[in-house]
């Protein structure tokens, strides 16, 4: 099986029980001119995972792997979005409101959508979510058990906010998950920082922490 250096040990992973999950990297927050930087944000903070990604998720659909991507957002009607939610950003840029992609983290806009060098392909599966973890009110866990999934590689944003959500939920659940350090991104580097620290403390409290092109050596090993 491969295996990768990774913090707190070394992580083994098997090909046919891990998946993929890349989370979030939409328009809204990554673009200048969008949702983040209008709330003050550096994007640029953001951007930096789209080139690793890229090729990580290459090499993933190279060995024919099970990729996720999750885009968070809300129905036009704001049905699924509580007020302490609506209540974010600044009074006159909030979700639903008209931002330079279209209505903000709504379903069908254009600012909602992925990023298009990381645009999902055909067969990959898109779950679309209106909380911060990809489990809340989706079908990941009927997704992840037809897969046979007990292994997450997970990138996307943010690192502090929907990722670090997303893996506390996974590790309830019982997923062994690995966090690509630069795959993930913050807007404050102090959080990227500390919420990498926070995943791998005390053993691997909540799971692992590496870099893509570790796990895309192990991926290229098996060929």
């Amino acid at each position: 099986m491969p295996t990768v250096d990774a913090r707190p040990a070394p992580f083994t992973f098997d090909n046919d029980s891990t998946a993929l999950l890349v989370i979030d990297m939409q328009r809204d927050f990554l673009l200048p001119g969008g949702f983040g930087e209008s709330l003050g944000n550096d994007v640029a903070q953001l951007s930096r995972t789209i080139q690793p990604l890229a090729a990580l998720l290459a090499a993933w659909r190279g060995a024919g792997l099970p990729i996720i991507h999750t885009r968070e957002g809300h129905r036009p009607d704001l049905s699924d979005c509580p007020p302490a939610k609506l209540r974010r950003g600044a009074p006159a840029m909030r979700i639903g409101d008209p931002g330079a992609f279209g209505r903000i983290l709504i379903q069908g806009e254009y600012g909602h959508d992925i990023v298009d060098e990381l645009a999902p392909l055909d067969g990959e599966v898109v779950l679309d979510k209106p909380g911060k973890g990809a489990f809340y009110a989706t079908d990941l866990q009927e997704i992840l058990d037809k897969l046979g999934t007990t292994r997450l590689i997970v990138t996307g944003v943010t690192t502090e906010v929907c990722v670090h959500t997303t893996v506390r939920e996974a590790n309830d659940r019982g997923y062994e998950c690995l966090v690509l350090a630069d795959c993930v991104g913050s807007y404050f580097p102090e959080f990227q920082r500390v919420g990498l620290e926070m995943i791998a403390a005390q053993g691997g409290i909540f799971g692992w922490v590496a870099d893509s092109p570790t796990v895309i050596a192990a991926i290229q090993e098996q060929k």
